[in-house]
Formats: structure tokens, sequence, C-alpha cells
């Protein structure tokens, strides 16, 4: 139910950056992104625990692989999506056999609605909030460093801050003290916010085309590694994010959504800077819920 997915080296995106540019392809997971990671270690735990049912809200990634989870574990699954996410994926959820109820504007509200379904048998699985879930993400780490590479640093988007959290792990498992680049939309910067401002604050609204990363607040615990850890937050473009996705797809022949061109952006358009010797790991998080047709939407507008 989670593979351990490839790590290629881009020559175009090490070309522009002069270095070496590693992709981590967590796109290639059964369920499209590097949520069935984190997911994926969270509800097999619970199944153990003896779950009868899972119970999530997700504005896309996290509520796929709650619903991968579901079937392939045989224990029904509810999600409460908010109106944002895509028609896709609200369609993969229910081929995936889950119950999906669309409510509320931004994900906060479709949570609250998914917590009063939870009690002693309905087990709650939080899209980014959970020790569980950052422990299946700190195994891409060891991954990396089975395939023999080790990273100078790490490229990666941020949302709610489960891949943030789990990558710092990682890291700090494998004793790496190397910085970790945090990238996000102008829109749908809470964290960069949190960082500027030393607090961890609630944004008032997200928005952009960046949906999964519509967090309004990361966890606390992404928040507290960025006064802890060497952790550089760094904002793109809506524009800037869809066109390294079309770009990816012509480099790499692999479709992504704006959440993970995101990260892609800072590569193309070169936001940093590194030596020529430095290996760089950038995660490919993904995106189940992206079409080529919503893209090319994206773009038009």
């Amino acid at each position: 139910m989670i593979i351990k997915t490839p790590i290629l080296k881009s020559k175009t995106l090490s070309n522009i950056n002069n270095c070496n540019i590693w992709l981590k392809m967590e796109s290639t997971q059964p369920s499209g992104s590097f949520k069935q990671r984190s997911i994926g270690n969270a509800c097999s735990y619970y199944a153990e625990q003896g779950a009868k049912k899972f119970i999530s809200s997700s504005g896309g990634n996290a509520g796929i692989s709650v619903a991968y989870m579901g079937n392939s574990l045989n224990i029904p699954a509810t999600i409460v999506v908010p109106k944002t996410t895509s028609q896709k994926a609200i369609d993969i959820m229910r081929q995936q056999g889950a119950e999906v109820i669309v409510h509320g504007e931004i994900w906060t509200e479709a949570n609250e609605l998914a917590l009063q379904f939870v009690n002693s048998e309905a087990i709650y699985i939080h899209p980014f909030d959970d020790q569980y879930l950052w422990d299946g993400v700190a195994k891409i780490i060891d991954e990396t460093i089975e395939d023999g590479i080790i990273p100078s640093a790490v490229v990666l988007s941020v949302g709610g801050g489960s891949l943030l959290s789990g990558i710092s792990q990682g890291l700090s498992k494998n004793k790496l003290n190397i910085p970790i680049y945090a990238v996000e939309t102008e829109g749908t910067a809470s964290l960069n916010t949190a960082i500027k401002m030393g607090q961890h604050i609630k944004l008032d609204k997200v928005t952009g085309v960046a949906t999964t990363l519509a967090a309004q607040q990361v966890c606390k615990n992404a928040f507290e590694l960025t006064q802890l850890k060497e952790i550089k937050g760094i904002t793109v473009t809506d524009e800037e994010a869809i066109d390294a996705c079309f770009k990816f797809l012509d480099d790499h022949r692999t479709l992504v959504e704006p959440a993970c061109g995101a990260t892609l952006a800072t590569l193309y358009n070169k936001k940093m800077d590194f030596s020529p010797s430095d290996n760089i790991l950038v995660i490919v998080c993904g995106g189940a819920s992206i079409s080529l047709e919503q893209l090319l939407k994206y773009s038009s507008q």
C-alpha cells in the first residue's frame, strides 16, 4: 500500500541550478501523492488498534489516501471536503468506496463537521497533524540515503506541515543538519507569514490555485521547527506554480498539481543558490486530483 519511490536526477533542473537536483517521485505512490506515506501509516496503525471506520477532512490528496486505505483495509471511510475541492478528487474518493460530504468554504469548516462523526470506533485521521503521519513521511529520507544520495538541502511544498515535519524528523534521525526550503504560493503562505512574524499565526483567508496547500494555519510542530532548524521560507506566484507544472510535464513526462508546481517553480526560476557539488533533494509531492484540462483552465485564468 506504500511503495519505495524512485529518485531521479533531473538533467534540466541540474543545469539550470548548476548543481545536482534529485527528484523524489512521491507522485508514483499508489494514491498519487506523498500523503500515501503519512495517511497510510496512520490508517494502518489505527486499523491495528481496531478502528471500524475512518473519518477525515481534506482538500484533496489526504482524502484520496484515506479512501484508498479504507478500501484496501476493508474499513468504511467518510471524508468531508470543502467546496474548493476539485471534482476529480471527489470522484477518486468515491471510486475507492468512500462516503464524501461537501461542506464549507474552507478546510476548517469541513473539519468541524468531520469531527462530529468521530466516536470510539469511528477514528479521526487528521490530514496533517499527527505523529503517525510524520513517522511515515520520515522514511523518505531513509530511502534517499539507502539509494546513495546524501542531500545538501531539501526543497518541498508546505500546506498543513506534515511533509515538513516528517522530512525534518527523517533528517534528524539520520543526523543530517541541512537546510529545508519551505515553499508556498503567495495566497497560501501561512508558514512563511508565521516565520516573518515569529508567531504561530492563522491567516484570515487563503486564495489561489494551490488548493491543497490552503491551510490557514500550519500545525504547531511545523512552526516550532522553524524556530529550531534551518528552514528557509520561499513564496511563488500562482502563475509561476502553473508554469512550472507545464515545464515539468514537458521535461519529465509527469503531471503534478500546482501545490507541487510551487516547489518546482523555485528551481525553474532559480530562486536559490547552490554549489556545483551540492545534492539537492526535491520532493515531487504529486497530486492525484489534477488533470491536464484543469491545469489548462488555471492557465487561462
